[in-house]
């Protein structure tokens, strides 16, 4: 009987010690790891042009490409984009998560077919629709939260599959 009271206590010890073990957070961040876990092949881009909030019309981009087109994420932040706008060409920048994880930053330049001057930050802010172990979507373009109802606006969407690794 007088051995029930610490026992208790004992209990209760080991109880609070094994719950606050199993809370610790680790340093690892999911997304980067995610992310830059191989490489990520385009698999479709549309842009859909609104006038406020409805949409209009959607146009398919690249449907006669028969280059592959790939983005690569580094842990180190920096990026390469192979064949952007299925131009021979390999960009590199870097890129950042913003803090609430919604959207995606890249500094990258890339050649643009609109001209062969012409020079495009792409995914300058990209907004994170789908990031899966085998797909990611982002959107760019006009992507405010707010527009007025008459307002034109168009949002181009990237899709990409994550790349067999050999």
């Amino acid at each position: 009987m007088k051995f029930k009271f610490p026992l208790f206590f004992l209990c209760c010890f080991v109880a609070i010690g094994l719950t606050s073990n199993s809370c610790k957070k680790s340093e690892q961040d999911y997304l980067q790891t995610l992310i830059t876990n191989g490489n990520w092949q385009l698999s479709s881009v549309w842009v859909t042009h609104y006038t406020g909030a409805v949409p209009d019309s959607t146009d398919t981009l690249n449907t006669n490409c028969d280059s592959i087109q790939l983005f690569k994420f580094n842990m180190d932040n920096t990026c390469t984009y192979t064949n952007f706008d299925c131009i021979a060409q390999k960009s590199s920048g870097h890129w950042s998560f913003t803090s609430d994880k919604l959207f995606f930053n890249s500094d990258m330049v890339c050649q643009d077919s609109t001209s062969s001057t012409k020079k495009s930050m792409p995914f300058q802010t990209a907004k994170i629709m789908n990031l899966g172990q085998y797909s990611l979507v982002l959107q760019t373009g006009d992507l405010e939260t707010f527009y007025s109802p008459t307002q034109k606006r168009n949002v181009t969407q990237y899709g990409f599959v994550r790349q067999k690794t050999q």
